[in-house]
């Protein structure tokens, strides 16, 4: 499991994993105007905790989310622009979660910061009809082996 906090014997010893997000560089995403902290990260299940950033009008294009996703709105707005629940809006000190298959395009019309978690990476529908991650790789090659039991 991935966490962006340096091992230490204490670490170990406790089981516990501080993470100062305060200290860690936003990290721009394949996305215009999203930002993202990666507070922990499990490369082998896909799940993730991450702050997310979005500049005025940011959108996160077409897609769906494979389990549950949750988000805490800390600052700003994050609207379903299309999709089945389209103009549902959570606004700061608000919480929305996504049940399992859920697809929508997320808009962000005055900016946000958000604390998301995902138990496997999103899937992106790209014009072109691939299926991708955040990251812009294929999906099933990436993240297939968390459906098989």
């Amino acid at each position: 499991m991935d966490a962006v906090t340096p091992k230490s014997s204490q670490a170990a010893e406790t089981h516990s994993h501080l993470v100062r997000p305060q200290d860690m560089e936003w990290q721009k995403t394949r996305f215009p105007g999203c930002e993202a902290k990666t507070l922990l990260f499990d490369r082998s299940t896909g799940l993730m905790t991450a702050l997310m950033r979005f500049a005025p009008g940011a959108v996160l294009p077409d897609h769906e989310h494979v389990h549950i996703e949750q988000t805490y709105v800390l600052e700003g707005s994050l609207v379903d622009k299309e999709g089945p629940a389209q103009g549902i809006a959570a606004s700061a000190g608000e919480f929305i979660w996504r049940e399992q298959g859920s697809r929508h395009v997320a808009w962000c019309p005055e900016g946000g910061l958000m604390l998301a978690i995902f138990q496997v990476p999103n899937k992106f529908f790209e014009a072109d009809g691939r299926v991708v991650d955040p990251a812009g790789q294929d999906w099933d090659e990436t993240w297939g082996h968390t459906h098989k039991g």
